[in-house]
């Protein structure tokens, strides 16, 4: 059977960075809104998990994201988007170097346990059976939690890995305590301590690449950051009296310094400045209360900060 259609040529790689993208689940859209912010342009066959970049000497490989930390640890890869809790479970912290964080993906790995249950704290599990996906992670916390208890042998506390429906393992009697990054409530757990707190990072390998590798890398890195300081920021645009200047200075003092050009009327002044999208109603109730008048927000798609 002809495998053709589902490879790109070897050849059509030659001096493309190779980028890393989650190939589905929670990272996956979000990573593809980061891309086009990014113009990074592409089409991907159906049946392909490579894609060459138009506009950009640069190929994205779709990928698990449990794989990428590894793809790029190894130099398989040149750059990769996953989550910095994956990265420490596959153990290549040392392999990789986090350039970004990314701002989304975000969760909390938690020890989580039956609601009715007489498991109240952490120092009451240890010693008993806790389930979970990140083996790696929860060896090591639980190891540490042993430690400090001078819990050692078959008094320490069993870790068991479970691919996936974790929730189960506690109704099923299967384990006393469970390690997941997700919300447990409907099977009736809660959690009595968090282990980890990750989101999405973008990722580059520890080793350096060559000269033409490093400097594509310096330039998507540069987008992608243009992409999340755009999600955090609007432009904030306001007449305000030159006597308030000062005031109107100290609630919208943008990221250096706020832009303020001269008007016709002498006695007003136009302001220019970028707001954080979660203070902005705040922003604008402050302004409105010294007097500013015209005040307009607008959205950033993408920008250099």
């Amino acid at each position: 059977m002809s495998t053709s259609s589902t490879i790109v040529d070897s050849e059509s790689l030659d001096g493309r960075l190779l980028f890393a993208i989650p190939k589905k689940g929670r990272l996956h859209e979000k990573c593809l809104e980061f891309l086009s912010g990014a113009d990074i342009q592409f089409r991907r066959s159906h049946r392909l998990d490579v894609a060459l970049v138009k506009n950009l000497p640069i190929a994205l490989v779709f990928l698990p994201a449990s794989d990428i930390p590894s793809f790029v640890g190894k130099g398989n890869v040149n750059l990769g988007i996953t989550g910095h809790d994956v990265i420490l479970e596959a153990k290549m912290e040392n392999n990789v170097t986090e350039v970004l964080k990314l701002g989304f993906g975000k969760c909390a790995l938690q020890v989580q346990v039956p609601e009715a249950g007489p498991i109240k704290t952490v120092e009451d599990l240890a010693g008993k059976r806790v389930v979970t996906s990140f083996e790696v992670l929860s060896g090591k916390y639980f190891s540490e939690v042993d430690a400090k208890l001078q819990l050692v042998g078959d008094a320490s506390t069993k870790i068991e890995y479970v691919g996936g429906s974790v929730e189960a393992a506690c109704a099923l009697g299967l384990a006393d305590g469970i390690e997941s990054g997700d919300t447990m409530r409907a099977a009736g757990l809660h959690a009595i301590a968090t282990v980890l707190e990750s989101e999405a990072v973008l990722i580059k390998s520890a080793e350096p690449a060559n000269e033409k590798i490093e400097g594509l890398i310096k330039t998507i890195t540069s987008r992608i950051a243009g992409v999340v300081a755009a999600g955090r920021y609007v432009v904030c645009e306001y007449n305000i009296p030159r006597t308030k200047v000062h005031e109107a200075a100290a609630i919208t003092p943008g990221r250096r310094a706020a832009t303020i050009s001269p008007l016709e009327d002498e006695n007003w002044l136009a302001v220019s400045a970028m707001v954080e999208k979660r203070s902005v109603a705040n922003v604008m109730d402050e302004l409105m209360k010294i007097g500013a008048e015209d005040i307009l927000i607008f959205n950033l798609d993408n920008c250099r900060v």
